[in-house]
């Protein structure tokens, strides 16, 4: 085996593990959608059975935005539960966290070095 032998080995190996993340990230797409009925589910999974590289190219074409939206509130949704789990409040902005070092160098727990830090921290 030559070593031109290997790399077009690794190419064709990259061209599968692509093929087949594109396949899953489109199951999971179709199953994550609310919006598609059970009816259209099918028919698409059916489709990716029987003609496989040309419906992931219509699939990625005709729904390609409305996955990336879906992905966009998934990520958003994992975000917020984090922030819940982490006792962060919902919409917590910079000016709330400069307000609560503001309280806490009026009481006396911050020194000003401390406050600029946080308020700089704040800001960025």
């Amino acid at each position: 085996m030559s070593f031109w032998d290997f790399l077009v080995w690794i190419f064709w190996f990259y061209i599968l593990f692509t093929c087949i993340t594109i396949f899953i990230t489109i199951f999971i797409d179709i199953f994550r959608d609310h919006t598609l009925g059970g009816l259209g589910k099918t028919g698409w999974i059916i489709f990716l059975i029987i003609l496989p590289f040309l419906a992931a190219f219509i699939y990625l074409i005709a729904r390609g935005r409305s996955m990336g939206e879906r992905n966009m509130a998934k990520v958003r949704e994992q975000q917020d539960a984090l922030a819940a789990a982490y006792g962060a409040p919902k919409g917590a902005s910079s000016v709330d966290d400069i307000a609560k070092a503001k309280a806490l160098l009026d009481s006396g727990a911050l020194t000003q070095a401390e406050y600029d830090t946080l308020k700089g921290k704040a800001l960025a």
